[in-house]
């Protein structure tokens, strides 16, 4: 009975809210606005023309929430499930479609930023503020053919800000709970020929206990600080030609604990992590307007110290560690426009990934050595999608991708994504079918063996992911409504797993399936609703076991109202259901099931003028105990007062 609670909730919810939209006078329900994406086919495209199971977050969106993170945008999106070990700054992973966090390709303005020395290569949400970002897009499914490798789950593309108009400075500054302080200073504009956008931002808390103090043991609280910088400049070369300039550079500080769970405390336990984004790009058009080129090059170091001294409760253990990785890209994209509803692109990309660490430990069994040498590799790719529209009603893409991976060898992949809408009902049917690939980490084929047996290996294949997913959308009451349902499955294949007697190899299987019901409403005056659900089952087909840290059940819903001419509020209600996780502090990793939990956020704004904003945020407002994962804490009821001048 609860399953089918879940199931039909949103609908209900939304169906609820959409009757009041159809008693509303018409000039009062505006059609819901017609998003453009271009993380889907990697060119403008109306989000109707799209197959592509994509959300978009835009810049108003950001900014309505609240939210200071990229993490904490992304807990509510449908299909994604967000964990992370403590408070701000703790290591934080992202899921979609129950893929693991290393088959996301995580992208800033095109380029990707998976991290080459994490042992799997994911991305680390835990030190991306919102700064600079004019819109996220998220993709979900396989998405090889247009990006390559890691893209098995789907895609998050971070888009950063052009700036516009009249030189413009701003300024954002709040506080509150957990001695809490966060400021951004931006600067942007525009001339004829010119465009800026620049961000300086700072984020200090004291934080919570990252080892849950729901635990013996744990009552020293573990900050975070961040410093972040941000930039876009582009210029007009004439003759239809532009070039572009964009630059991110982090410096964070974070006290960590243990581990989670009773006794996992560390007074002075830290890491310190750096990362720089280069990127410079030039297009123009060719042809009269029909051929449009693109080259790129980008370059994108991290590096992670981490310290862990002797102290009063650890008097005999110690670690150090230091980890760097690195990448160069180059990439040339072609876009060729046959006719108004015809569009061919191809293109081609080179990049070496680079790594190193060292790592030194010392405990009552003695001391113990890890080292990585320097170590690199390199892929190769060509890609080619033909793009077409026919009768304004059925849209269609279909594309294909060679990879080459300098030590795993080739790749091949392909994707379909067809679409037809209705013309009196505005009925949109959606089918896509991909397949994903993700080459192995530097960590995974070059790590030397150790006392203990192999780890690296040489002769480790890509993973590989078939996926496919059909859906249905359908607009209501002249297009102020939307509904969308979608079924989708993923298999997964040759996943590297480790074997202590054999080290990495290519063993794992696993399965996810499931739905995703989406809908939005405005209903005029100021009022807008959003809800989103997600089932989902992932299976190690292998163990036979359910994965670890997957809801089979999500539940989000927004209503946003500005009202009085100066107000505005956002309230946010969200639920992850009981999912799989490990007790690690048993030897044995002990099987856990953790419970579901509800959130309710909130936030409130005055205008004072039209560029000055006054606004108050309030998080878990019920005050809910829960885990994202076991045995580490999360925050309770917080809040925070700030004003931005816009």
């Amino acid at each position: 009975m609860r399953r089918f609670l879940f199931f039909f909730l949103p609908v209900f919810a939304l169906s609820s809210f959409a009757a009041a939209v159809q008693n509303q006078k018409e000039p009062q329900t505006p059609p819901l606005r017609h998003d453009i994406v271009v993380s889907a086919t990697r060119i403008e495209t109306p989000a109707r023309e799209i197959a592509s199971s994509v959300t978009v977050i835009t810049r108003r969106d950001l900014e309505n929430s609240g939210r200071t993170s990229v993490l904490e945008v992304l807990r509510d999106v449908a299909g994604l499930t967000v964990f992370q070990n403590g408070g701000p700054g703790s290591a934080s992973s992202v899921f979609v479609r129950g893929a693991n966090s290393e088959h996301v390709r995580v992208m800033l303005d095109g380029v990707e930023i998976n991290d080459p020395m994490n042992p799997s290569r994911s991305f680390d949400f835990a030190h991306l503020p919102r700064d600079n970002i004019d819109r996220i897009e998220i993709l979900r499914g396989p998405q090889s053919p247009l990006y390559g490798s890691d893209a098995l789950g789907g895609v998050i593309q971070i888009l950063t800000r052009n700036g516009q108009g009249k030189p413009r400075l701003s300024f954002s500054t709040q506080g509150g709970s957990f001695k809490t302080i966060g400021s951004a200073l931006g600067f942007s504009g525009s001339t004829t020929r010119a465009s800026y956008a620049l961000s300086l931002s700072q984020f200090v808390t004291e934080g919570i206990s990252a080892a849950s103090t729901a635990y013996s043991g744990n009552a020293e609280k573990d900050g975070y600080r961040n410093l972040n910088l941000a930039g876009r400049l582009g210029f007009d070369l004439g003759g239809q030609w532009r070039t572009d300039l964009i630059v991110r550079a982090t410096a964070a500080k974070t006290d960590l604990d243990n581990y989670g769970g009773a006794g996992g405390d560390d007074p002075n336990n830290t890491q310190n992590y750096q990362s720089f984004f280069l990127r410079t790009e030039v297009r123009g058009l060719l042809a009269r307007n029909r051929w449009e080129q693109k080259l790129g090059f980008a370059f994108v170091r991290t590096l992670r110290e981490h310290d862990n001294p002797t102290d009063a409760l650890h008097p005999f253990d110690s670690e150090r560690g230091r980890f760097e990785g690195g990448l160069a890209k180059i990439d040339w994209q072609n876009t060729i426009f046959l006719h108004e509803n015809h569009i061919l692109l191809f293109g081609a990309d080179i990049s070496r990934e680079t790594g190193e660490s060292e790592y030194v430990s010392v405990s009552a069994y003695g001391p113990y050595e890890s080292p990585f040498p320097h170590q690199s590799a390199g892929l190769a790719g060509f890609f080619i999608q033909d793009q077409v529209r026919i009768g304004g009603r059925f849209f269609a893409a279909i594309g294909a991708r060679f990879d080459h991976h300098s030590r795993a060898g080739d790749a091949l992949t392909y994707r379909i994504a067809p679409a037809y809408v209705f013309k009196g009902t505005q009925t949109k049917l959606k089918a896509t079918l991909g397949t994903g690939f993700k080459s192995p980490s530097l960590y995974q084929i070059y790590a030397p063996k150790t006392f203990w047996g192999p780890i690296g290996n040489l002769d480790l294949k890509p993973e590989q992911c078939t996926g496919w997913d059909v859906g249905i959308e359908q607009r209501f009451f002249r297009g102020s409504a939307s509904l969308g349902l979608t079924y989708f499955r993923n298999d997964f294949r040759n996943l590297i797993d480790f074997d202590f007697s054999r080290g990495y190899i290519n063993i794992g299987r696993a399965r996810t399936r499931g739905v995703e019901i989406s809908g939005e409403t405005n209903a005029g005056d100021g009022l807008r609703a959003r809800v989103s659900y997600t089932r989902l089952e992932a299976r190690d087909l292998d163990s036979v076991s359910d994965l670890l840290r997957r809801p089979k059940d999500k539940l989000t819903t927004s209503i946003t109202w500005s009202f009085a001419k100066s107000w505005s509020s956002d309230f946010a209600v969200s639920y992850a259901g009981r999912r799989a996780d490990k007790d690690f502090t048993d030897l044995a990793g002990r099987n856990i099931v953790l419970k579901g939990y509800t959130l309710l956020d909130a936030s409130l704004s005055y205008d004072l003028n039209p560029r000055t904003r006054l606004f108050l945020r309030l998080d878990n407002i019920l005050n809910a105990k829960y885990e994202t994962v076991f045995g580490y804490g999360t925050s309770g009821f917080a809040a925070y007062v700030g004003f931005r001048i816009l």
